[in-house]
């Protein structure tokens, strides 16, 4: 039986966003501002419909003080238990018993990785008064003072409007890193998608964070020029990175399905979707023409090669052989990757020698095709599940 206290304490709730980088899985989410002041790009699910609002500085405070008494009722719990400090086995106990929320389970998982990062949501925190957030984040330093990383979304636009004074300000407070959708650096791609930024917008954001001493990852979205303009895409995208050298370059491969406005353009024609390897192809163009100094990250689940990152330009070559290995394989065999990596057999090129998995994989091909069935239309309906 739970005590009186520890049972109030997990009663506490607070406000949680819909995303977060895959970077931020483990940090502990704060919602600072709801869904997007923006909203309109194309290639987007997110926030659609919804409308952009900036939370009260008390009401974000509350909710900070919320996730601590939550992590005290958390930690109480298992010293009652006789668990001590080992709080995986009170997270699947959490998890199992539906009167404890979301909330309490988030925070369980924080704790269980450690609990030394937060990401402050929604899509761009940065555009609140610059005196508000320096409030928000040297109170949440405060409340969580064994934090060491602070992170949150920004936009590239939002970015260049900030002035160096405001964003050194808020490194020494302690935001450690902002996270920026680049997606490309294509100023024709950029209007087509409606990004709401140009490439200029890019370079000066990404290079005023650089130079306010923040960390700064810049996310790339392989696929987004469709036919038409791939190569422009990757190759000005790479020229944009480079005037920049963030910290981190992440790739997160496009997908269109039903739930975005893009979808509308691939029926009607007006934009042509690439094959997968074209994708890699195209890659392939972007990591030839950069020139950074930056930690090249390929961890979204809808990225095919995620095994292709390294630092720059020490493991360019390596990523490049890894693509070339890939697209030098017979068709079947790259075809059986495909589906395989989509289907959750294979992480890596190297498990195709998975002789188990290799026929397993081999044998769901052979059933679907007998079954009058299209690979490629099952490849592009598993993808529709990490969306």
């Amino acid at each position: 039986m739970l005590s009186y206290s520890v049972t109030e304490k997990l009663s506490h709730t607070f406000e949680l966003g819909p995303i977060r980088p895959p970077s931020e899985a483990y940090s502990l989410l704060i919602r600072a501002t709801r869904n997007c002041p923006w909203n309109r790009c194309q290639f987007c699910p997110i926030y659609k419909g919804s409308k952009f609002e900036l939370r009260p500085v008390a009401e974000i405070m509350k909710d900070i003080e919320a996730a601590r008494t939550i992590s005290e009722g958390i930690k109480e719990l298992a010293w009652k238990m006789g668990y001590g400090n080992r709080l995986s086995k009170v997270e699947a106990m959490l998890y199992n018993q539906p009167q404890y929320g979301q909330c309490v389970a988030h925070v369980a998982q924080w704790l269980c990785a450690g609990g030394r990062s937060a990401f402050l949501q929604d899509s761009n925190t940065l555009i609140m008064r610059t005196p508000e957030l320096l409030k928000v984040i040297i109170f949440l330093r405060k409340t969580f003072p064994g934090l060491n990383r602070v992170t949150a979304y920004g936009r590239s636009h939002t970015a260049a409007r900030k002035s160096l004074t405001e964003l050194k300000e808020l490194k020494n407070a302690g935001l450690d890193r902002i996270h920026i959708g680049l997606e490309t650096g294509y100023d024709p791609l950029l209007a087509y998608m409606e990004k709401g930024c140009t490439a200029k917008n890019h370079i000066v954001g990404g290079r005023k964070i650089k130079e306010a001493g923040i960390s700064l990852c810049e996310y790339v979205m392989p696929g987004l020029g469709g036919k038409k303009m791939s190569r422009e895409h990757a190759r000005e995208t790479a020229r944009v990175l480079n005037e920049i050298d963030p910290d981190y370059i992440r790739l997160r491969s496009l997908h269109v399905p039903p739930s975005i406005p893009l979808w509308a353009r691939v029926q009607n024609g007006d934009f042509q979707l690439q094959a997968e390897d074209e994708i890699v192809k195209e890659i392939a163009i972007f990591i030839e023409n950069l020139q950074v100094t930056s930690h090249l990250k390929s961890d979204h689940i809808l990225n095919l090669l995620m095994e292709v990152k390294g630092k720059m330009p020490e493991d360019k070559e390596k990523c490049l052989d890894i693509i070339n290995r890939y697209l030098s394989l017979p068709d079947e065999e790259r075809l059986n990757f495909m589906f395989g990596r989509r289907a959750g057999y294979y992480n890596k090129l190297a498990d195709l020698g998975d002789s188990y998995k290799h026929d397993k994989v081999e044998q769901a091909i052979k059933s679907l095709r007998g079954q009058g069935g299209s690979v490629e239309e099952i490849i592009l309906r598993l993808k529709h599940r990490f969306i």
